[in-house]
């Protein structure tokens, strides 16, 4: 039966590029899933944006000189080129300042009021004296008072993993103060709406009863850790003026802090895909609760609290019939050459800039076959290398190119009629279709270097079987014989074609075409403009591609004519691991 899938994607801060630890850690992983549910013929709603808001956002505008306007507008312009370039297949890439998002968002805190569930506190937080205002808690670093990591910042240790209150920082210092120089930070109160994050505590336990059975184990320690160490009242406003407004009168210079509203982007995306393509109320199928619908959110470790309690629990103060997150299989990071990306230390990887010089495929199968699932891991550009030249083109690119190359030139172009099938022929063919079944299991559990492994496994056996029946050779004694392995051969290529194809979705197009099918089976990530009432933005949309292929196996037709081969993938000279990794820790 069709399921209803929403795959909601993090969204990441509008304050510069991506790198590819972001990458590795919500967007590729999103992206497969997505792919191999519209394959499977599940009704498929994949959501994220720009998250506009925030202290990320403000901070980059006064290192840089710029207004957050200009900061958010140009970084998702960036965002908007890489998901088109890298083949991350949005339904809809929108961001936080559209009129629709506003509205929405202003409806939930007004809704959580109206129920009692939002209360006025008066807090100390952090001012600085030298800039005469308070500080957001991303201006504050310190040292962390849990784990005394001494980089925490004012929000969250990046170190242990806890939400932190900038206040309990040790030696807190304000991010804004130039080299050598001391600003001087005091506290004072300052009066804040606050979620009664307790009033939810029961509910969230019962909600995570079933979460054993398919939950990651790392996500699902974290949460309960979280909520037996009990939940206590978040603030949910700040003293900026960069933000969406608090919809009540007398709090001007105040705003609704972004962690509330960037997690409701899901929902308020959700509605603008919908009208966008006027359709206005068919947002409703993928979030009433269904048996049929599930809702899937993609994000990093650092975003499991905020996804597993704080959006569960807004969803239950909203409406109580709107579906929890079904899973959240948050990876873990990605390391650069023997250390974590940074932006401030020019340690990274921008996806853009990669794009400029590569393609996106083989990066696409580095990250997969090294995915950060339940461990740390880490990409180095000898490893890309590698991984490109010795198991992408090695393994698997050289099978397809070969096969097809000599079918082409010595059976007309055509798909041979294969003549009866040896056990080993019907052995390997078998082999295939359980795989392709196996790889579609471990999809549906989200686990994903399961699943690529399954293919590459599989093309090693595939390459086996080539080398062991030598069609090149035996086409010289029987004709019959070679036309057989040959098409036996094909038929493989063409499972590992779509198993391949949620992973490597350029190069199984192209292997799509010059296996005779019509029809694009990678579909079209465009970038397309939208109107409100006082501006447009633009937003990445996904256009499927005309075609009929499924998750089944091949059942590739003996005379089909062919394409002529190209290569699906390029060699690299050994010498870009050296020069990429010299650029890395510089300006």
């Amino acid at each position: 039966m069709t399921k209803k899938i929403l795959v909601s994607v993090a969204w990441p801060y509008a304050n510069g590029p991506v790198h590819l630890g972001h990458i590795a850690g919500a967007y590729l992983t999103a992206d497969i899933f997505a792919r191999y549910n519209r394959l499977i013929g599940n009704d498929v709603l994949m959501v994220s944006g720009s998250d506009t808001h925030g202290t990320p956002v403000t901070v980059t505008a006064d290192e840089e000189g710029k207004t957050p306007r200009q900061v958010f507008e140009e970084s998702h312009a960036l965002f908007l080129e890489a998901w088109q370039k890298l083949g991350i297949s949005f339904d809809l890439f929108t961001h936080t300042d559209t009129e629709n998002h506003w509205a929405i968002s202003q409806d939930f805190f007004t809704r959580l009021l109206q129920k009692g569930l939002l209360y006025k506190e008066t807090s100390k937080q952090i001012y600085c004296e030298n800039d005469a205002r308070f500080l957001p808690d991303r201006y504050i670093n310190g040292e962390c008072p849990i784990c005394h990591f001494p980089r925490a910042r004012g929000d969250q240790c990046d170190n242990c993993g806890n939400v932190l209150d900038a206040a309990d920082l040790i030696d807190p210092r304000c991010k804004l103060a130039k080299p050598n120089e001391a600003h001087r930070l005091v506290v004072k109160e300052t009066e804040h709406f606050y979620l009664d994050l307790p009033k939810f505590e029961a509910r969230l336990l019962d909600y995570l009863k079933d979460k054993d059975a398919y939950w990651k184990s790392n996500v699902l320690a974290f949460v309960r850790n979280w909520l037996q160490s009990g939940l206590h009242g978040r603030a949910i406003t700040r003293d900026l003026d960069w933000g969406i407004s608090i919809p009540l009168d007398g709090y001007a210079g105040k705003c609704i802090y972004v962690w509330f509203e960037a997690v409701i982007g899901y929902f308020s995306a959700s509605v603008e895909w919908a009208r966008n393509r006027g359709t206005p109320d068919k947002w409703k199928e993928w979030w009433t609760k269904s048996d049929d619908a599930r809702t899937y959110y993609f994000v990093g470790k650092d975003n499991i609290p905020f996804h597993t309690i704080i959006w569960p629990a807004l969803l239950l103060g909203y409406d109580e019939n709107l579906p929890l997150p079904y899973d959240v299989p948050a990876n873990e990071f990605l390391n650069l050459e023997g250390r974590k990306f940074s932006k401030s230390d020019h340690w990274a990887v921008w996806i853009n800039d990669y794009l400029k010089a590569y393609d996106p495929d083989p990066l696409r199968f580095l990250l997969s076959v090294n995915m950060p699932e339940f461990a740390d891991t880490e990409f180095t550009w000898k490893e890309f290398v590698r991984r490109n030249n010795d198991e992408l083109i090695a393994n698997w690119g050289n099978l397809a190119n070969r096969v097809l190359t000599f079918t082409y030139r010595n059976f007309d172009g055509r798909v041979p009629m294969p003549g009866e099938l040896t056990d080993a022929d019907r052995a390997l063919i078998a082999k295939s279709e359980a795989a392709l079944a196996a790889l579609g299991d471990a999809l549906g559990r989200v686990r994903f270097k399961e699943a690529i492994g399954i293919a590459v496994d599989l093309a090693r056996e595939a390459n086996v079987y080539l080398q062991t029946t030598e069609p090149w050779k035996t086409i010289k004694v029987d004709r019959a014989r070679a036309a057989t392995s040959l098409y036996v051969a094909l038929r493989v290529i063409d499972n590992l074609k779509v198993m391949f194809y949620p992973f490597l979705p350029f190069s199984s197009n192209e292997l799509h075409r010059q296996l005779g099918y019509d029809g694009d089976l990678l579909g079209a990530v465009k970038i397309e403009t939208f109107k409100e009432s006082s501006r447009a933005h633009q937003a990445v949309v996904y256009e499927p591609g005309k075609h009929s292929q499924k998750w089944t196996p091949s059942q590739l037709p003996p005379n089909q004519p062919l394409r002529e081969p190209k290569a699906l993938f390029k060699k690299l000279d050994e010498k870009v691991a050296e020069e990429e990794r010299a650029k890395l820790g510089k300006a």
